[in-house]
C-alpha cells in the first residue's frame, strides 16, 4: 500500500518526458538561459520523474542533463537544481560521502540524517552506500569522528531500533530513572547510558521515558542533555530527541536557524528542502507556522533572492500565513 504522502511535490499529471526534456534543451541551447524553464520544469516533477525526463534528455540528444545544468547554471541555484536530480535513494548517501571526504568532517550532516532517518531508511542509506562507494558507511564514520559522538553514530548506523509496538511501563520507569542517575544525580556523566537508551528504544516507548522524566526529576530531557553534555555528543543527542518527539518540528527548527540572522546556510536549505519535499514538507510547514509565527514561504522570500528564491518558494508550496 502506497503511504499517503506529506510531501509538497507530487507526480506531475500529464507528464511527458521528451516534451520536457526538449523544453529544457531548448532552453539551455544557444546564448543564454532561460532559467525560469529550468525551475518551473525541475520543481513541479517528482525525483522519479525527473529520471525520466534525465533519460529522455540523453536519447534525444545525446547529452548529460545534469552536465548540462552545471555547464548553464553557477552558484547555489544550480547546486539546488543539481539536487533536485539526483535519484532520491542516492540522495542521503552522497550527503554522508560528501560530509565524510576529504579534510574536516561536516558533523552538522552526519548529525541531520543519521538522527531523523527511519530505521528502513537507514538500512537503506548504508547498502546505497555501499554499492555506490564501494565501502562500508560505518568506516568512513569511526575513520572521521571521535569520543561518545562517533560511539553514537555507530549505534543509529546499526539501524536495530526497536519497533514501535506494546509499551512495557515497567521498562519505561527503569530508562527514565537510569537516565536521571546517568546525568543529574551522577558527579560526571554516564554518557553510555544516553547513547544506549537513546539509539535503541522504540520511538514511541522514548516518548513516555521523556515524559516519566520530566514527572522524576523535573527536568525536560533536553535541559539535562544541554548541562549534562557538551559539543558534537550534545548537538546528536538533541537532534535524537527533537526527532523522537516530532522529525517534522526538527526540521523546522534547522531551516529556521538556516535563515535566521545574518547569512543563510544555503547548504542546509537546500539538503531539506529536496530531501523532505516528496515526504512531510507539509507538516514541516505547519510545525515552522506554528513554532516561529511566521510561514516558511515568507521567510524564504525575506532571507534569499532570484531564481534561487523562485525555486525554493516554488518546492514550499503554499503560504501559510
Amino acid at each position: 500500500m502506497a503511504k499517503l504522502s506529506r510531501g509538497t511535490v507530487k507526480d506531475f499529471p500529464g507528464f511527458d518526458a521528451r516534451t520536457d526534456a526538449e523544453t529544457l534543451r531548448k532552453a539551455m541551447k544557444g546564448l543564454g538561459t532561460d532559467e525560469e524553464a529550468v525551475l518551473k520544469i525541475l520543481t513541479s516533477r517528482s525525483n522519479a520523474q525527473r529520471q525520466q525526463i534525465a533519460a529522455a534528455f540523453k536519447t534525444l540528444f545525446g547529452r548529460d542533463l545534469v552536465d548540462d545544468l552545471k555547464s548553464e547554471l553557477t552558484g547555489k541555484f544550480e547546486t539546488l537544481m543539481v539536487a533536485l536530480m539526483r535519484p532520491a535513494q542516492l540522495f542521503d548517501a552522497h550527503e554522508l560521502k560528501h560530509a565524510l571526504k576529504g579534510a574536516g568532517t561536516n558533523e552538522k550532516v552526519l548529525t541531520e540524517i543519521l538522527a531523523s532517518r527511519t530505521t528502513a531508511e537507514l538500512r537503506n542509506i548504508k547498502q546505497v552506500y555501499l554499492e555506490e562507494y564501494e565501502s562500508n558507511l560505518e568506516d568512513h564514520i569511526t575513520g572521521d569522528t571521535t569520543g561518545y559522538y562517533q560511539r553514537m553514530l555507530v549505534v543509529l548506523v546499526q539501524a536495530n531500533r526497536d519497533p514501535d509496538g506494546r509499551i512495557d511501563e515497567g521498562l519505561v520507569e527503569q530508562d527514565a530513572q537510569v537516565l536521571f542517575k546517568a546525568g543529574e544525580l551522577k558527579w560526571g556523566t554516564d554518557e553510555e547510558k544516553f547513547i544506549t537508551i537513546l539509539g535503541t528504544r522504540s520511538i514511541c516507548h522514548l516518548r513516555k521515558v521523556f515524559d516519566k522524566y520530566m514527572t522524576i526529576s523535573g527536568f525536560q530531557i533536553e535541559e539535562t542533555i544541554d548541562r549534562e553534555t557538551s559539543g558534537d555528543l550534545e548537538k546528536l543527542l538533541l537532534a535524537i530527541v527533537k526527532c523522537v518527539r516530532s522529525v517534522p518540528a526538527y526540521f523546522a527548527e534547522s531551516l529556521f536557524y538556516a535563515m535566521k540572522g545574518a547569512g543563510t546556510e544555503d547548504d542546509t536549505l537546500i539538503r531539506i528542502m529536496v530531501s523532505r519535499s516528496e515526504i512531510d514538507l507539509l507538516d514541516i510547514r505547519r510545525e515552522f507556522r506554528k513554532n516561529f509565527a511566521k510561514s516558511l514561504h515568507q521567510m524564504i522570500q525575506k532571507d534569499t533572492s532570484g531564481d534561487f528564491r523562485k525555486a525554493l518558494l516554488l518546492l514550499c508550496g503554499g503560504n501559510d500565513e
